[in-house]
């Protein structure tokens, strides 16, 4: 069974974009409606437990979603393809280029955990999981991760459409992993080109951070701050977003 997808373009430069703990494929919308699409095809992938994959049933791990984006690459017929995650799916898609290195063309880390995890605390951990079941939770954690900036009423649909689009299970399954798994010493040297995208309001994936984890594991890493941006350029900045997504994987 093939996991739900969305799809924007028909161009020779294929691009799978992975999402975050509360988004879905849908989350790439504007950025993929913005870009040249008899230049890219953009596929936005659904997790199992998530969006279009909300039925699917499995370990809901990383390791098993880079076998689903495999499968997907396989069934569209993409000998080599490009990489894009946002906050999980920065995870996520380090899990694809381990799975399939030879298959990786570039990979853009869009406000993306990095494979050591986000190390949390177990307190820290609790107050995330407390959002499994709780809308309002899920709320907060939008409004602090996008710089307390952001109007209630984007934020209460955002919240509310992350309780919509995933199942509990996989929701606090997919939790576990990115918030406490450190599998850095895997991504360690891996030669793909990778550009690590930080928003300037984004107060816990920082370009610090980034200049600590992403850009000091991959050696062809560079990394860019996106302007008037939190956790979420998708939704705050889409076409500049778009704009360094045509530029980075667009190039040979």
């Amino acid at each position: 069974m093939l996991n739900g997808y969305l799809q924007f373009g028909h161009g020779p430069k294929k691009i799978l974009a992975m999402n975050g703990w509360l988004g879905e494929a849908s989350d790439w919308t504007s950025v993929g409606e913005a870009l040249d699409k008899e230049v890219f095809t953009l596929v936005a992938f659904d997790y199992r437990g998530y969006g279009r994959s909300r039925h699917m049933a499995g370990a809901f791990s990383f390791e098993e979603s880079a076998e689903d984006v495999v499968r997907l690459a396989n069934h569209l017929g993409w000998d080599r393809f490009s990489l894009i995650g946002h906050s999980m799916g920065g995870v996520a898609i380090q899990r694809v280029l381990l799975a399939v290195p030879q298959r990786i063309d570039r990979m853009l880390a869009v406000a993306a955990v990095p494979a050591c995890s986000s190390k949390m605390d177990a307190q820290r951990l609790a107050m995330f999981e407390g959002a499994v079941a709780d809308v309002a939770a899920r709320e907060r954690i939008l409004d602090y991760s996008t710089g307390n900036r952001l109007t209630s009423a984007w934020l209460g649909r955002m919240a509310q459409r992350s309780i919509e689009s995933s199942t509990e299970q996989a929701f606090a399954a997919y939790l576990q992993q990115w918030a406490t798994v450190d599998f850095s010493e895997c991504v360690k040297g891996q030669q793909v080109p990778v550009c690590v995208l930080t928003g300037e309001f984004d107060p816990t994936l920082t370009a610090a951070l980034m200049e600590r984890t992403w850009l000091s594991w991959y050696p062809n890493a560079q990394s860019m701050v996106i302007p008037n941006a939190g956790h979420y350029p998708m939704f705050e900045t889409p076409l500049a977003l778009a704009s360094i997504v045509q530029g980075f994987l667009g190039q040979s």
